[in-house]
């Protein structure tokens, strides 16, 4: 008898706890789903100009985000370069850019609308100042462009900023002391073919394409740039501690540089997005930047130098919360 009721009260008393149980798994289920909700949506991403570095790995990156993050849709529009994308992330007309290091030092410098907001995501690759010339041109140096006919790139372009610094840097006014020829990567190396230009400037991944095709349909070659001229550079501010002396490499451009390396000057370009940015969505378009670098390496060669090791640094933007956190997960 008391062992008959003993189990009957055993089973009154589990079948109470596997209801209370399941009540609470459903309270839990209702208070805090498990898991976040992948990211969805519409992103534009601001790019370049067309046959720059900036659009090729824009493209090429979009493919691979459509792969890691399938519920976003990732809108390019074209840009004149680094100036241009940070006005336009800063401003909320686009979500993420790709800038150069002072270029993003100068809109902060100059508290530019929404500066405040600006938040990295992660270190790409560098660019270096290349300054093309007619193989036969008597130039040698920047001061020889005293007088000339210059590209010095479009006006919201880090090309602008980088190449307004070294005419400075070697003694030359570049509104007074060259006719500068403000254009793009998509017509500055015609614009040269033909005799409309004496020399022009270029800052990207090395090799740009639009500079490799010019360089096998016409002799050209690359002035350059005096290591002297950084520090010159950095006397200017801190929005120029960026720049650091770099050599371009003897094969960057073969029928270019005869063999030869170049001195230049180089800077970071940095993932940007802004404060606001969902966490989630930033820390997915961060892996799919990492994860990615072989692929589109393959066909952009730039791509190919980022390095998780250093992506995580973003001076002089704070990394964004999304960001940082997938750098913790992959800590090793």
């Amino acid at each position: 008898m008391f062992t008959s009721l003993s189990r009957a009260a055993r089973r009154r008393a589990l079948a109470v706890a596997a209801a209370l149980l399941a009540l609470c798994g459903m309270l839990v289920w209702w208070l805090a789903p498990f898991g976040s909700p992948a990211p969805s949506g519409t992103v534009t991403f601001s790019t370049g100009v067309p046959t720059g570095v900036y659009q090729r790995y824009g493209k090429l990156l979009r493919q691979a985000l459509a792969q890691d993050l399938p519920e976003v849709t990732i809108k390019l529009t074209d840009s004149e370069g680094s100036q241009q994308n940070l006005a336009r992330v800063a401003t909320g007309k686009a979500d993420f850019t790709v800038a150069t290091a002072d270029a993003v030092a100068q809109y902060q410098r100059d508290r530019k609308p929404g500066f405040e907001r600006l938040r990295g995501c992660a270190r790409l690759y560098d660019d270096y100042v290349q300054l093309v010339v007619r193989k036969g041109s008597p130039l040698r140096k920047v001061q020889d462009l005293k007088g000339l006919r210059v590209g010095v790139g479009q006006d919201g372009s880090g090309v602008r900023l980088i190449a307004d610094r070294v005419l400075a840097a070697a003694g030359l006014a570049p509104v007074r002391d060259v006719r500068a020829v403000s254009a793009g990567i998509d017509t500055m190396p015609g614009l040269l073919e033909r005799g409309e230009l004496d020399a022009f400037f270029w800052s990207g991944g090395l090799p740009t394409q639009a500079v490799q095709d010019l360089s096998e349909r016409t002799p050209v070659r690359l002035i350059p740039l005096d290591p002297e001229l950084v520090a010159q550079l950095h006397d200017v501010g801190d929005s120029t501690r960026h720049y650091r002396s770099a050599k371009i490499p003897a094969d960057a451009y073969a029928k270019a540089q005869d063999g030869q390396s170049v001195e230049t000057l180089a800077v970071a370009n940095l993932l940007v997005t802004t404060e606001e940015a969902d966490a989630d969505l930033v820390e997915g378009f961060t892996r799919t930047v990492i994860r990615s670098r072989d692929g589109i390496g393959r066909l952009v060669h730039p791509a190919q130098l980022v390095d998780l090791r250093t992506a995580v640094y973003t001076d002089p933007l704070e990394l964004h919360e999304g960001a940082r956190r997938y750098y913790r997960s992959v800590k090793p």
